[in-house]
Parts: structure tokens; C-alpha cells; sequence
């Protein structure tokens, strides 16, 4: 068990110590800088902030996002296997009642 600790702290030190010195030389900055502009990227395309940020509100107010992820599960209830062909067919019917008001507004 001893070993096992000794070993993760080994461990930890030799590879902090790694760290420091890659990021002193020139291919060390190469590389921080490649990951900086990745990480910053990943940030933009999937919104991460607004999601640590919805996630500490979540944290501050329980009550108040459970109610939210209630009302949401009960207004966007998960379709059944088979059940997408109502859903298409009253988008179809839609499509033509406004085909049907652009076409009597054409005139």
C-alpha cells in the first residue's frame, strides 16, 4: 500500500518537474501554444463557458433547475420507435395549409 503512494508521488514529481522544463524550451512554447489555440477553439465551437456557467447556477438554485428539467421532459417528451411517422405526417399537413395561404395570398 506504502508502494503504491511512494510510487504516485514519485511520480508526480518527476513529471512536474518534466513539465517545467519542456515548457522552458523552444518545442515546449510550440506545443503549449498548439494545445492554447485548441483548447480556445473547443471553448467557441461547443460554448463552454455558458455551460460552467449553467452549471454552477444549476448548483446554486437545485430546486429551480429541477423544476426546469421537469418542464422540459414533460414539453419535449422522447419520441417512440415508430412514432416519428404522426410527427411527419402533421408536419405535411402544416406544409400544405401554408402552401394553401401563400398560394390564396399569390392571387
Amino acid at each position: 500500500m506504502y508502494w503504491i503512494l511512494l510510487r504516485a508521488a514519485l511520480t508526480g514529481i518527476f513529471g512536474s518537474a518534466f513539465g517545467k522544463w519542456f515548457l522552458s524550451t523552444r518545442m515546449g512554447r510550440w506545443f503549449q501554444t498548439k494545445l492554447d489555440r485548441f483548447m480556445e477553439y473547443l471553448a467557441v465551437k461547443y460554448d463552454i463557458n455558458i455551460a460552467k456557467k449553467e452549471a454552477k447556477w444549476a448548483s446554486q438554485y437545485p430546486g429551480l433547475a429541477n423544476r426546469i428539467e421537469k418542464l422540459e421532459e414533460w414539453s419535449h417528451p422522447p419520441v417512440a420507435p415508430g412514432g416519428t411517422t404522426e410527427i411527419m405526417e402533421e408536419i405535411a399537413k402544416l406544409q400544405k395549409q401554408i402552401d394553401q395561404m401563400n398560394w390564396k395570398r399569390k392571387k
